[in-house]
């Protein structure tokens, strides 16, 4: 192993895409996983042994999803060794991906969004610090798009009061503004006090923190959301995070928001990221158009 290392310095590549390219912790991580699965049974990197590896992944059962963020992995690595001057060519790229299912974005509903967060002000005086926590933190991450790692690092001062906007750093530290409505920016304000009441002498900035005043993680976040949602109405299917972005955007979608609006508030660096959206659009303009259809009715009877 000690002259794979040598030849194959993962240690300097995973270093590299997190200081140069910028690469998130969790990203890192999972080409870290990628490439020492990869190792363990190969000594060199080839087209055949790829497709040997993709085939061993496959079966033990990684989607074809999965699959592709492992050959992702391994196709960057080559090309971080090819610039370092040690492969001549990228045998990752001759060889074909698994075919992956095309999954239209969970969401949950607005009504369902609306009659979680009706409760907030209703029980706001009544809750426990972790509780009122846990509301906010998802009243932010929905009203927002807010990706996890981005509600993890927000601090105190990227929020503007005067102007109700939150300043983010996302991907590759490129920073964007997202204005949240007067109603969201009020409780805001309560939450920021109750933090000062709650910890008087806390001295760090961050935005959202533990019972204890402490740093939250990203996984503090995923539990959060789920303790929030778990066994409520309307919630039902996957609760995290990223499904409260993408609820935000087919909400955004569905009242009338242009794509390029919706992009910019996302964080997304092209427009493609963003019109998988518009699908879930059209499942829905296709339900209640079907509905309402007068050949819809009856099993399609009418007219004849």
């Amino acid at each position: 192993m000690d002259a794979d290392e040598k030849r194959y310095p993962v240690d300097d590549f995973i270093n590299y895409i997190r200081t140069i390219r910028r690469y998130s912790q969790r990203t890192a991580e999972i080409y870290r996983d990628a490439l020492e699965m990869y190792f363990e049974t190969a000594d060199t990197v080839s087209s055949e042994l790829v497709r040997e590896h993709i085939a061993s992944l496959l079966l033990k059962g990684l989607t074809p999803r999965t699959v592709n963020l492992h050959l992702s992995a391994l196709s960057s690595f080559c090309e971080y060794m090819i610039r370092s001057g040690e492969m001549e060519t990228n045998p990752v790229r001759s060889v074909k991906r698994p075919k992956e299912s095309h999954r239209l974005p969970e969401f949950f509903t607005e009504s369902s969004m609306e009659r979680y967060f009706d409760t907030i002000s209703k029980e706001r005086a009544e809750l426990s610090f972790h509780r009122y926590r846990n509301r906010i933190l998802l009243l932010v991450l929905y009203s927002t798009g807010m990706r996890r790692s981005e509600a993890v690092n927000l601090r105190i001062r990227d929020w503007d009061a005067g102007r109700m906007v939150f300043t983010v750093t996302g991907k590759g530290d490129k920073v964007r503004e997202i204005p949240v409505p007067c109603g969201v920016s009020q409780e805001i304000l309560l939450y920021l006090n109750r933090i000062k009441v709650q910890f008087p002498s806390r001295d760090d900035d961050r935005f959202f923190v533990n019972d204890r005043g402490g740093c939250i993680t990203a996984q503090d976040v995923n539990d959060t959301v789920h303790e929030e949602l778990d066994g409520v109405e309307g919630f039902s299917g996957k609760k995290s995070p990223h499904v409260l972005r993408h609820s935000l955007a087919t909400h955004l979608l569905n009242d009338g928001a242009d794509l390029n609006s919706i992009k910019e508030i996302l964080g997304h660096s092209s427009l493609a990221a963003t019109q998988v959206y518009t699908h879930n659009s059209f499942e829905i303009l296709k339900k209640s158009y079907l509905t309402a259809h007068p050949r819809a009715k009856d099993g399609g009877k009418n007219g004849n």
